[in-house]
């Protein structure tokens, strides 16, 4: 593949989906591996950094990656057991998690060293960001990329089973280093909540460039200090939710890419249509995703009909 212009940091797991009575489908997952596989196959040059188990589940997780397009030189690997996510799906197509992350191979990433510099943009979130050791080595990467002058994306992605209290202070911490957040309503209320709680207002206070919303069936929001702009939702029957946001994120990266906007310059200066263009973009990546059973982001033929 060509030198990879995005970087994707975080967990690769198993999702255990139900598949009727107590069977469950063992499906790949994480929401920064979806988010490397959907930027993969829209076409984006893009590379997976993270440390995947040597085990059975990780062999598949590193054949999917290379089957989607995505470099993994910056894979490490390691004996421990391969994370594991027990899904369960509510009524409205929504997903519940129960994680077995003691010990597993995702945890103990390494600081990777320098990264390509053809790398215009990282990427970051989930339990990536909040299981140490490996915790600190990816928010100490996303500083240091932001000071190389990398765009920085975060996608926190809360799971409230999971996620402690104390992440909301480390979430507000990182801030001053991120250029775009992407949370969904739910992340919204979550992280607004205690004493450390915090809201968009003072995301984009503390120096983020914008904040990328997504409102289920209701479509997807972008706010800036200067702007507001709204896409309604691509209405589709919807098989599950796994993986939705997940690929807005992907599609997101890609437009900017392909629109020659992946700079800090930039994205702190797109304008309404420019905005209106990627969201729009996303919903459809998105809508795509949902009428799949799984984590089964779009492929760029599902978007262009070709």
């Amino acid at each position: 593949m060509s030198d990879p212009r995005i970087v994707v940091c975080g967990e690769a797991l198993v999702d255990l989906v139900p598949s009727g009575g107590e069977s469950f489908d063992a499906r790949l997952g994480g929401g920064p591996f979806n988010v490397a596989v959907a930027l993969g196959r829209l076409g984006s040059p893009v590379a997976f950094c993270s440390r995947i188990s040597s085990d059975g589940f990780g062999e598949r997780l590193l054949a999917e990656l290379s089957a989607s397009g995505v470099g993994t030189r910056t894979v490490q690997r390691g004996a421990e057991p391969t994370t594991l996510a027990v899904a369960g799906i509510g009524s409205d197509g929504g997903a519940r998690y129960t994680f077995y992350a003691d010990g597993t191979a995702d945890r103990l990433v390494t600081d990777p060293g320098p990264l390509p510099g053809s790398v215009a943009a990282v990427s970051f979130g989930t339990l990536s960001l909040v299981l140490e050791p490996g915790a600190g080595v990816y928010a100490g990467l996303l500083r240091r990329c932001h000071d190389e002058g990398r765009v920085t994306v975060l996608d926190p992605n809360v799971r409230p089973a999971l996620f402690p209290d104390a992440y909301r202070r480390r979430f507000a911490d990182l801030l001053p280093w991120v250029d775009v957040v992407k949370v969904s309503d739910d992340d919204v209320q979550w992280l607004g909540h205690g004493v450390d709680g915090t809201t968009p207002e003072q995301w984009l206070e503390c120096g983020v460039a914008a904040v990328v919303t997504t409102h289920g069936a209701d479509g997807l929001s972008v706010r800036t200090r200067s702007l507001e702009v709204h896409v309604p939702g691509v209405s589709v029957l919807v098989a599950d939710t796994i993986g939705a946001g997940d690929t807005v994120q992907a599609a997101l990266l890609h437009r900017l890419e392909r629109r020659e906007l992946l700079r800090r310059s930039s994205v702190s200066g797109l304008d309404g249509g420019q905005w209106q263009d990627a969201l729009e973009f996303a919903a459809r990546a998105a809508a795509i995703t949902i009428s799949r059973p799984g984590a089964d982001p779009p492929w760029a033929v599902d978007l262009t009909g070709g």
